[in-house]
């Protein structure tokens, strides 16, 4: 048994289509063990014809004719004559290895390549900020270190009594959240709700 799919086919120029719903893509299949036996075709919506033009050996013909495709870009198609009649058509595409290389390419720049460009920059994100609020907090320090000594320094106030705590309720007094990561190794960050100092007014 021998079966083609046709994409499209005219017969000297005239469109060849289903004769019940004018489609033009079918099967044109051969059964049978003699070459003078017509073909039938089918098409996608189920009807299904005796072709009394297409012969067991005229669909050979086609598929000794048809061109193969190389690139993603190619037809597959085909024309012989029959008859006096010249069949020409465009058979459905089978899978190349550019077609796999074509998808492979289309489905990195519409898909994989941005999906991976944003989880980069999220991750730079997520290392950067910790580093960045370290930074803060030391220069904090160092600039409260230097204007203490800028002013003289100070003397600790002997009937001075420190204020009571309230610890701060997200973290309780801690200053900060454990956390565990797969993209960075920073397993503590700072709460957010009292800025790190395990306090709240």
């Amino acid at each position: 048994m021998l079966t083609l799919k046709i994409q499209q086919m005219a017969v000297n120029g005239h469109p060849y289509l289903c004769p019940d719903c004018a489609s033009q893509a079918f099967t044109l299949d051969g059964q049978g063990f003699i070459d003078a036996f017509p073909v039938w075709g089918n098409c996608w919506n189920g009807h299904s014809w005796e072709d009394p033009l297409i012969t067991i050996a005229h669909l050979k013909q086609i598929d000794e004719a048809r061109t193969g495709r190389q690139r993603a870009e190619d037809d597959d198609t085909f024309e012989i004559v029959i008859g006096g009649a010249l069949f020409a058509g465009i058979l459905h595409p089978e899978l190349t290895l550019d077609d796999l290389k074509t998808e492979a390419r289309v489905l990195w720049k519409r898909g994989l390549k941005p999906t991976l460009r944003r989880k980069k920059r999220a991750a730079l994100r997520a290392v950067k900020k910790p580093v960045a609020n370290a930074v803060a907090a030391a220069q904090a320090a160092a600039i409260g270190a230097a204007w203490g000594l800028q002013a003289g320094g100070h003397q600790p106030d002997p009937d001075y009594t420190p204020e009571p705590v309230n610890a701060c309720p997200a973290c309780n007094g801690a200053g900060g959240h454990d956390i565990e990561s797969r993209i960075h190794k920073t397993t503590r960050i700072r709460c957010s709700v009292c800025t790190g100092t395990g306090e709240i007014d």
